[in-house]
């Protein structure tokens, strides 16, 4: 694969943010897009696996990387090690799991937590030993890849615990679990929830706050690009003023899905201004084709550099784990992404254009376009078909001709009133005061 293309690859960047289990999808994409060597891909897995109870997966690579059908002696015997660990768990989790499992006895429970422990120890025996081996019960679960029973067993572990710290990380957990099993729904909630206890908890430092909020914004972007609604979700995170500092501080590079969303989201149009005040500040710090995309229209106005990158936009997308999407026959798709992205890149492109200039030669909006001619006209004639656009093609001449947006009285009426009820109420204020303080005299 061309160097240019893996230039623009964050996988280093995001990875070390991310469980381990997280990672092995990015690994995939770019296995998939033949981004890397695959030896070295086949490598990087091993690595994570050695890490992770599976191990039958690990010989699986293993076999794969070298060509033969024996597995090392290390992993047969971390292999033994595994089964005969899950065993033990599986054994000490039981009475509760048992519980669990009896629908009558679940009924049992209530949203008061220190009943239900004590209902657990009076009437099954089961008490925080029994609750802590839930909790490394479902956790090895997790690491044998078995997303499923540790979800479930995770969530039942957070009724239970009052451990506030191992109930945030089975929270995290369980969002690993959704996310890989790609329950975005249940995932976002899980996201949400988890939001909401980084931005109210204590820390031991403002740096752990700061590092809990990278964190979930990384997690989050396999939910954004995957929900229905991820688009405007992350716009409504990414763009807090905690998350955005934490995102300037200490993760760029998240920058890149921000300004995606930006782009592909037309409901969010006015919050694009302010987004491209944090472009003017961190275009010079931090280079990425989309970044710079917003830069060449909305800041510099160089329309031919904003031509030049939407092409290495569409790079970009191809190749971005979480901007590319996957087909039925294994490939991995731009549509609808990429082209919703065009789409809206052309039209940044033409509404900046047109502010500019009232007569425009359609052979040089072609190209600024990145369209030929007629299908640039076509793309002109049904936007302004479509939208409020005040202008006209004039054939003869090939161009568009911008029509003088006259002032609107009525606006102008409402602009030019729209503090006044509030400097009304404001100088009443200050004429009763003024008189309270003469008649005090």
């Amino acid at each position: 694969m061309e160097e240019s293309k893996t230039n623009y690859d964050l996988t280093p960047l995001i990875a070390p943010n991310l469980d381990r289990h997280l990672v092995f999808p990015l690994l995939e994409f770019l296995q998939e897009l033949q981004l890397y060597p695959d030896e070295q891909i086949l490598k990087f897995k091993i690595e994570l696996l050695n890490k992770t109870n599976m191990v039958d997966y690990a010989m699986d690579i293993h076999k794969s990387l070298y060509h033969t059908e024996d597995a090392p002696q290390d992993m047969v015997e971390r292999r033994a090690e595994v089964v005969a660990r899950l065993k033990s768990l599986e054994e000490a989790a039981a009475p509760l799991v048992s519980f669990l499992l009896n629908p009558s006895a679940v009924q049992e429970l209530r949203a008061d937590k220190q009943y239900n422990l004590q209902m657990l120890k009076e009437r099954y025996q089961i008490g925080p030993d029994q609750i802590e081996a839930l909790y490394q019960y479902a956790k090895f679960q997790f690491e044998c890849g078995n997303y499923s029973g540790a979800a479930d067993y995770l969530y039942q572990y957070r009724t239970l615990c009052s451990n506030l710290e191992r109930s945030l990380s089975a929270l995290w957990g369980k969002l690993a679990s959704e996310i890989l099993m790609q329950n975005w729904d249940i995932a976002l909630e899980e996201l949400n929830r988890l939001k909401e206890i980084i931005d109210s908890k204590s820390f031991a430092s403002p740096l752990n706050q700061v590092q809990n909020r990278i964190w979930l914004m990384h997690w989050g972007l396999y939910i954004f690009f995957n929900h229905d609604n991820g688009r405007t979700q992350i716009i409504d995170l990414f763009n807090q003023d905690k998350y955005l500092n934490a995102i300037q501080t200490s993760a760029p590079h998240l920058l890149r899905y921000l300004a995606t969303a930006f782009i592909v989201n037309k409901r969010r149009r006015p919050q694009l201004k302010e987004f491209i005040k944090v472009i003017q500040q961190e275009h010079y710090s931090y280079k990425d084709p989309i970044i710079e995309f917003l830069a060449c229209v909305f800041v510099n106005y160089d329309f031919d550099g904003a031509q030049r990158k939407m092409r290495e936009c569409e790079e970009v997308i191809v190749n971005d784990p979480f901007l590319g999407k996957r087909v039925e026959d294994g490939n991995f798709s731009t549509v609808p992404l990429r082209e919703e992205f065009l789409e809206n890149a052309r039209l940044f492109i033409f509404e900046t254009y047109c502010k500019i200039h009232q007569r425009i030669d359609m052979g040089v909006l072609a190209e600024k376009l990145n369209l030929n001619y007629e299908d640039a006209e076509r793309w002109i004639v049904n936007l302004i078909r479509t939208s409020k656009l005040d202008a006209k093609i004039d054939s003869e001449s090939g161009t568009v001709i911008m029509e003088p947006t006259q002032p609107n009285v009525h606006e102008q009426l409402i602009n030019h009133t729209k503090g006044l009820s509030g400097r009304t109420y404001k100088l009443v204020n200050q004429l009763l005061e003024h008189t309270q303080a003469q008649a005090t005299r």
